[in-house]
């Protein structure tokens, strides 16, 4: 894994002081990953939008892209392009498999304001 990241310049490799995946959120990742078969990396990032004005964005892809920052935390391989680290900083992605507001949430100490769904914030 380390020398994928290696051979592609302006990869940096980062830690879960950006970004942390909880133990729960690892578990589902990983039954996703095989389910999906789309590539072991899980791509987040940030976007315009949703109900707080920026809305969070997740997918598997195959490998990482110039300008990436690499962080493993619980296993997961997370991938953040620089512009989404700097709203993310500090997040814990966390799972819950509850009927009511379960699902995949995210916890931003930067977000000001976030909606219930954990899904949308603004700063």
């Amino acid at each position: 894994m380390e020398g994928k990241i290696a051979k592609l310049n302006g990869v940096r490799e980062g830690n879960e002081k950006l970004i942390k995946v909880s133990p729960s959120a690892s578990q589902k990742i990983f039954h996703l990953i095989e389910r999906e078969d789309k590539g072991d990396f899980l791509r987040i990032r940030i976007t315009g939008g949703g109900c707080n004005g920026l809305s969070y964005k997740m997918k598997f892809v195959s490998e990482p892209k110039e300008g990436d920052i690499y962080v493993l935390t619980s296993d997961v391989k997370v991938l953040v392009d620089t512009k989404t680290a700097l709203y993310l900083r500090g997040t814990l992605l966390e799972y819950s498999d509850k009927l009511v507001a379960g699902g995949f949430k995210f916890s931003n100490p930067n977000a000001k304001a976030s909606c219930s769904c954990g899904e949308s914030f603004n700063l």
